[in-house]
This record gives C-alpha cells, structure tokens and sequence, in this order.
C-alpha cells in the first residue's frame, strides 16, 4: 500500500472496500476498525472521492462544492486531492454530510461562553432549547433559570433536557419551579426505575451541551452550567491575581444551515424519550449562509452509530503532520492509542494536554496510567496545571479541527449521548492552533525520565484506577 507520511494514495482511498465501511457502522460497541485498510476476504466497493456538501439551499452542484474545496482548504499541506477523499469517507462512516455557510465563533472558558449564552438567550423571540448534563442550583444556575422563566413568562417556549445522573446533587425543586413557570423538561434516564418508560440503564447518559435559539443560533462544546465555571482559566482571565482555580474549556457559537442539524439532534433525544414535541412554533425556520465554514455535526448515542470515534480514529489514522489534542478525561481504548503513536512513529507531531489539576481522581489516575506506553511511542504528553481542563478538542493537520462533549473514553463513546462539530476549514484551524499554543505555554512537559521516578504509591493509584477505566 503506498503511504506517504501515513496518507494512502489518492487512487487508493478512492478504491476503499466495502468492509471499511461495514465495519464503522452500525455497532453496539465500539468498531473494530483494522486501520481502513480493505479485508481480502471482503468484496470490493467503491468509495465516492467527493464529499457531499450542503449550504442553506441544499446541496451544491459539483462544480460549486469544488470551487468552495479550493478555496477553503487551498492552504492545506494534506493536498487538495487527498481532503477531498478523506471527508468523503468520513462522510460514509458516519453518515453526516458537510454543511456550508456557517459562522463559527470560538468561545473560551465559563464567564464568555455563559455571557454568549445568555446574550442569545434574551434576543429570543420564539422558543429556546436547552440539553445539557449538569445543571446546578448555585449562583449561576440560579441566573440561568431565571433568565429562562422569565423568556417562558415573556410567551417564549422554553424546552429542556437535563441529565439525571449529572444533575443528581441538584435538589428536584430546583426543576419544579421552572415546571411551575411553564417551562417543559426532561430528565433524561432517571435514576428512579420508576419513573422510567423503558429498561433500566444507569450507565446511559445525556452528556451533550447544546443551546439553540429560536433555530438560528446554537451553541455547544464542554461547558456545563455551573459555577464551577465562574472563574476562568488564569491565561483567559481578566485578572491575572486570582486566588481561586478557574476552570479551561472551549465552547463554539454558529449561525448558518448547520443550526438546523443540531435543532435535529435535540428534537431526537426528546422525541426518542417518548414525549410529545416540545413547544414552539419555528423550530426549523429559513435559514441563510452565514459564513465561510464547512462542518460536520456528529451526534453518538448507546447503541447507535458511534460517529464521533470514528471521525476521531480516521483522522488521526490519516494525519501526516500533526495531532494537537486538549482532552478532560483521557482513557483511550487500544485502537486509538494504537493510531496515535503509529502517527508518531511516522513522523507526525503528536501532542496531547491533558490535566495537571482534576476534578475526577479516579480519571486523572487512568489517564495517566498511559503515559509510560504513549511516551515509549513518541507522543509529546503535557499537563496543564493552572486550571481544572474540561475541554474536548482536537486540531489535525492544520485543518481538521473538532469541538464538542465527548471525552476520549470508553464512557464518551460508547455509553453516553455526544454531539461534537467538525470543523474541516484552514482559517478555524489557526484559531484553534492558537488556542492550543497558549495552553501548551502554561503546561508542564512529562518527559519518560522524570515519569518513571514517580512515587509508588501514584503507580498503585494507576494500577487501580486502570482495572475501572470501562465505567469511568
């Protein structure tokens, strides 16, 4: 197979097999993917070499979907031929088709990302709805919650989902009084078998955060609401002197026809719950090119198609320059940490931040029981230690980025709801590298040397925490 800085030639990732494809779809767990490479023992098909590209009119014509490749991957040292291939078979594993016209603002931290958030939220005409996993009836929640009762109060339909198990130190009455202010809600697999409609499956959660306004705006990415989030992280804080810890994540705003499939996403987990359709009269209104970007919106779900790993796995398996990798919780399974240091032994710049500071022990430890293997395969681990990290972010190549919930573990990707947007487009890319230049400058290396002289006692702890890493 001709390789070249681990891309397949153009010819051949036009001629992949069938069996790539049967084998990233339609699993119950996570896929055993081979590395794309076509099964001897599998028919051939063919895979399209063009990927299909929407905008706010329907699909582009061939010659309009080429002109706007040019021009927004032109930049791109992957080659023109070769990204076209590879978002034509993300497209076919994952089912999701590019969408055009969309402007994507990035959002850093809780105080822009929640002053965004409720910004749109005040604008609301229509209806707003609201999924996210924690919600809690602090300082911030407070707000929150009465920004919304008083839109619902205002005539504007306020619908949301809220996941039980992250919202469990969050008093029931919390909730009841947005019901009594006519706002419609769902708790999302209720810990109580009781209040079920369906099997008990308490491993099953609702980790999306996605916020749409009147179906023009939306939001999502790793923020919660909460007022863990009140202080940002020190580098993207106003106030370099601040005593408390603040918390980094990374959150996206766009306008633009892709709104309209995470309006899809949400209306999903609500009807799929068995209830009736949320108020609201226009949830999907005419919508108009907003912008430049062309992005993905992946949805996984238990059982379902797990899109996100496999967008994940395709284009780390495909990158030939560099994997820059900001992840919360990091417990990857064999074929991800497989395709990352195969990157780094050909050549590829693969770096990962991960937490210095944690608010999960149990994670922190099982991430960290990695490092003597990623290290030993040439992966560049650094840990940020002036802020708790919640973000879930990659960039690749210079121009294949992702912004989203899910956390590069088993948990994420094969037990929970996820959404995350990927974002194939030269100019976001320096944006997100940016992003992740400043958080490298804050963190700490972890060099092979120095990790083996850690006490023993932090081995037991990772020995312990590594035999939990499917639950976690």
């Amino acid at each position: 197979m001709a390789v070249h800085h681990g891309i397949p030639s153009h010819s051949l990732m036009t001629s992949m097999s069938v069996a790539a494809v049967v084998l990233l779809n339609g699993c119950s767990s996570l896929p055993d993917i081979n590395y794309l490479e076509p099964s001897l023992d599998q028919p051939q098909k063919t895979v399209s070499e063009k990927p299909t590209i929407n905008n706010a009119k329907g699909e582009l014509t061939m010659s309009k979907a080429q002109a706007l490749m040019r021009q927004r991957w032109k930049n791109s040292s992957t080659g023109l031929a070769n990204m076209q291939a590879l978002a034509a078979l993300e497209e076919a594993v994952t089912g999701s088709p590019l969408i055009a016209g969309n402007q994507v603002t990035l959002l850093f931290d809780g105080p822009q990302t929640m002053a965004a958030m409720m910004a749109a939220i005040r604008q609301a005409k229509d209806h707003i709805n609201l999924e996210t996993y924690i919600f809690d009836q602090d300082e911030l929640g407070m707000e929150f919650a009465r920004l919304l009762m008083e839109k619902q109060q205002a005539g504007v339909a306020v619908n949301i989902i809220y996941d039980s198990v992250g919202t469990i130190g969050t008093p029931q009455s919390f909730f009841d009084n947005m019901k009594a202010a006519g706002i419609q809600l769902l708790a999302f697999n209720p810990i109580n078998p009781a209040r079920l409609q369906g099997p008990w499956s308490p491993n099953r959660r609702d980790h999306r955060k996605i916020l749409i306004v009147d179906g023009e705006i939306a939001f999502t990415g790793g923020v919660n609401i909460s007022a863990s989030y009140a202080n940002s992280s020190l580098f993207r804080s106003k106030s370099k002197k601040q005593s408390k810890v603040g918390w980094r994540d990374t959150h996206i705003q766009i306008t633009g026809p892709a709104v309209a499939a995470l309006q899809g996403v949400f209306l999903d987990t609500w009807l799929n719950a068995g209830h009736q359709p949320p108020a609201g009269t226009l949830y999907f209104p005419v919508l108009k090119d907003q912008g430049n970007k062309m992005l993905r919106v992946l949805a996984s779900e238990p059982e379902g198609n797990p899109a996100i790993y496999k967008a994940y796995l395709l284009a780390i398996q495909e990158a030939r320059d560099s994997i820059h990798i900001t992840s919360a919780y990091f417990v990857p399974d064999a074929q991800i940490l497989r395709a990352m240091i195969a990157a780094a032994q050909r050549g590829v710049d693969v770096k990962i931040i991960m937490p210095g500071v944690t608010d999960s022990g149990l994670v922190f430890h099982a991430g960290q029981s990695f490092y003597t293997e990623m290290l030993k395969g040439g992966i560049k681990v650094y840990e940020l230690n002036i802020a708790v990290l919640h973000a879930k972010t990659a960039v690749i190549d210079q121009v294949w980025s992702t912004v989203g919930s899910t956390n590069i573990d088993t948990r994420s990707f094969l037990h929970n709801r996820e959404v995350n947007v990927v974002v194939i487009d030269t100019e976001f890319a320096v944006s997100m590298e940016n992003a992740f230049k400043e958080d490298l400058r804050l963190s700490t290396q972890v060099t092979l040397e120095t990790w083996q002289q850690r006490p023993q006692i932090n081995k037991l702890k990772e020995w312990l925490a590594r035999r939990f890493e499917y639950w976690l």
